[in-house]
This record gives C-alpha cells, structure tokens and sequence, in this order.
C-alpha cells in the first residue's frame, strides 16, 4: 500500500520491517533543541533515523528569511543519504508534538516529488499507547548525495504573496494559536501580530482530544468554510516560522484539498523588515 498523507500505527505495524519503508523520527522542542534527539536516543520506534529541525531541515545561518528557513539542496541530500532515501520509498515521518514537526519533513519531501510519504497519525505517544515495539538500536547510516531539487513552484515568498494578497488572489491562513494571531501575546517573535489579509487557522483545530487527526470529512468542512470562495490553489499556509503551517497543508490533502502551498519565511521572516505592515486583532 501508499501512504501520502496520514498512517496508524496499526498500519505502520503491518509494514515494519518491509525493505521499502523509511522511519524517521523527528521529535524536537524548542526550548530545549537537543531533547528530542535525546529521546530517540533512549527509544525509538524500530529502524528509525533521527532528523533535527535545526540541523537537517532547516539553514539557520540564512538571515531574512524566518527562523527556520529552508535548507540549501545540497545538504538536506545529504542528510536524505543518511537516512537511505530512495525515490520509491514508503516514508513515515512522525514526532510528540501532534504531527506539527513531522509534518514540515513530510512537505520537503514533497518539494522533492517524493509523494509516498506519511505522517504518524498520534505520533510516538500513539504507537507506544498501542504497546507497539520500541528500541534503542541505531540504524546504519550512508554518507554521500543525491542529485534532487526542491520545487520553486511549491514555496511562496514575499513578493509572490504582496502580489497575490493585494490582488485577492491568494487566501493566507495562519496556523498560530488565536491569541498570538490577534497579537495579544508573542513568545517567540520580537513583534506580536499578523500579516495583514491573513485568516486565522489554528493547526491544533486540525486534531481530536486524543492528538490525532479529525476525520478527512470534517476536516474537509472545516477548511471549506474558512476558504468560502478561495479554490484550494490559491490557499498559503502561514505560522511563526514555516514549520506548523505544514501542519494545515497536511490536513488539507488529508481532507482531498490538494494543491494548497507554504509562505517559508511565515511571521518571522514577514517582520525581518520593518517597513512591512502588521495587523492585530481578528482581521
């Protein structure tokens, strides 16, 4: 079977072990960067390798472009490599964090045209809910780099999204908390708000009390409302730094939505520039 957007971790038992399938365990916090790869570390699921947000997906010597920008080709190749990417590979990719940074690998494989890629529905705290087998065995790891590019068509910047907001033909939706939307608090970024003509979409909206998933019909409903008259195309997803936004774009190809993009730089790479304008409150 492929898996394009969302996997159990029934499903994903069921093929564990099958010579085609990569696990990559993507765990990560911010306030503390090296936690995650300390739990993968102490346990993982079997045959996972372990991506770091801020070392292999993301370049944080890159200024202008938000806290996370893209990585340059060359490097996520290698660190693809490492982790014995093939293009016909079934990918799973998940995190603790409810999908919200599993889902940024996820996006990047696609911006590759890797489309057999999943997201651990629940993530590490489904799979060990499911008494599911962990360990702490390392896979083997491969040096070198492949000759791949990242779609330019997939990623919207600055000047694409100016145009298209002030065009109406692009629909920005944000995928931060209501509260940091509205500009009534900011923990991470220097300057609270939003890029103006952006809706709000908070990505946790996406997911059940259990931290999985709505079914694909009511996320459909869901994104329908917010989007009223805008076609999936013209939507771009938004968060503080290009990571969450990945989150909703998910979602929306979990709900047959497809087609939908990322601002990269999102809110921190918007406010790089003082001269850009900021809105608060809900419009």
């Amino acid at each position: 079977m492929t898996f394009t957007t969302l996997i159990s971790p029934q499903e994903l038992a069921e093929i564990c072990g099958s010579p085609d399938l990569i696990v990559i365990d993507s765990r990560f916090e911010l306030s503390d960067t090296g936690k995650g790869e300390r739990a993968w570390l102490d346990s993982h699921l079997p045959g996972a390798h372990y991506a770091h947000l801020d070392r292999d997906l993301s370049d944080l010597r890159k200024s202008g472009l938000g806290r996370h920008p893209l990585p340059d080709m060359a490097d996520f190749s290698r660190a693809l490599v490492r982790w014995g990417w093939r293009p016909d590979a079934q990918v799973v990719v998940y995190d603790d964090a409810n999908g919200s940074v599993a889902a940024r690998l996820w996006w990047m494989l696609r911006l590759i045209g890797h489309r057999r890629a999943a997201v651990l529905d629940g993530g590490y705290a489904a799979w060990s809910a499911a008494c599911l087998p962990l360990t702490r065995l390392a896979p083997q790891m491969a040096g070198g780099s492949i000759d791949i590019g990242f779609d330019p068509d997939e990623v919207v910047y600055y000047e694409e999204l100016q145009r298209g907001l002030g065009q109406g033909s692009l629909l920005l939706l944000d995928a931060r908390g209501a509260a940091r939307f509205r500009g009534e608090v900011e923990p991470i970024d220097p300057v609270a708000g939003h890029i103006p003509g952006a809706r709000n979409r908070p990505f946790s909206d996406n997911l059940e009390s259990s931290g999985q998933f709505k079914h694909a019909d009511e996320l459909r409903d869901e994104f329908e409302a917010v989007l009223g008259d805008y076609a999936p195309e013209q939507v771009v997803h938004s968060c503080g730094s290009g990571v969450t936004a990945c989150h909703n774009l998910l979602a929306m190809e979990h709900a047959g939505l497809s087609g939908s993009r990322i601002f990269a730089p999102s809110w921190s790479g918007w406010i790089s520039d003082p001269a850009r304008a900021v809105a608060r409150g809900d419009a």
